[in-house]
């Protein structure tokens, strides 16, 4: 089982990329509440320059809820984070599959809220 849920943009900027993303997003019912500029972290701690790459940690209030009531715990698991990098030709969007990120955990409810994200994930990729 990969561990993530994929889409190559080809012929677009990182720019529009990211905004067509959170458009995405916030269609399907998710705030991106944390945001991570890996190439601008990386260059700024580091001195190394690396090609455009973000990771956007999203969430769904819905599901989220429903996930930490099931399991308390899960929270250290969470936000669902969606990832953007330039390749050759393109971006690259990936989000994290919740199947694969929760297959450790035991409680049903918190493996039902993954399956669910993961059917709006897939779906949103498809449409991006």
């Amino acid at each position: 089982m990969g561990y993530t849920i994929d889409r190559l943009l080809t012929g677009v900027s990182f720019e529009e990329a990211e905004a067509r993303t959170r458009a995405a997003l916030a269609e399907n019912g998710f705030g991106v509440i944390t945001e991570i500029d890996v190439a601008a972290t990386m260059k700024k701690k580091l001195d190394r320059d690396m090609t455009a790459y973000k990771i956007l940690g999203a969430c769904h209030p819905g599901h989220a809820f429903a996930a930490i009531e099931s399991s308390p715990r899960i929270g250290a698991m969470l936000p669902c984070n969606v990832m953007l990098r330039a390749v050759d030709g393109g971006v690259e969007v990936s989000a994290v599959d919740p199947v694969a990120s929760f297959a450790a955990v035991e409680e049903e409810g918190a493996r039902k809220v993954a399956a669910e994200v993961r059917a709006i994930y897939a779906a949103m990729m498809e449409k991006l």
